[in-house]
């Protein structure tokens, strides 16, 4: 069974910069597709990121440019390297992996962390 850790999270002001961190536990980590989501207070959880196995990555509009995911499979760690963050970036950020693409895309992937909390005071 896959195990997630997230760290990284805080609380910063707004244009600050923080970097997430998902620790995997299973080897077979580097096989599986992960991704970002967040949720806000009365909020919908969304996806923020995704990458795949090959390194293909993808982000949603809101933080284009700003965000960016990658992985170090050696360290069976997953990254999300935020700048210029805004008010409304707060929220708790999970990480998720899958075998399945799809299922991290759409959110329902197998495995999910317990979320590392982000605050951005303007």
């Amino acid at each position: 069974q896959v195990r997630l850790v997230e760290s990284g999270g805080g609380s910063v002001q707004a244009g600050g910069s923080l970097r997430l961190s998902c620790a995997a536990s299973a080897s077979v980590y580097s096989w599986y597709s992960m991704g970002w989501f967040r949720q806000a207070p009365g909020k919908e959880r969304e996806g923020v990121s995704s990458i795949e196995a090959d390194g293909t990555t993808s982000y949603v509009d809101s933080v284009k440019g700003r965000f960016t995911i990658s992985r170090d499979n050696a360290k069976n760690i997953l990254y999300l390297q935020m700048n210029s963050l805004k008010p409304e970036d707060t929220a708790m950020y999970y990480c998720a992996a899958d075998p399945v693409y799809k299922r991290v895309v759409d959110g329902t992937a197998w495995y999910w962390g317990q979320g590392t909390q982000v605050t951005v005071s303007s």
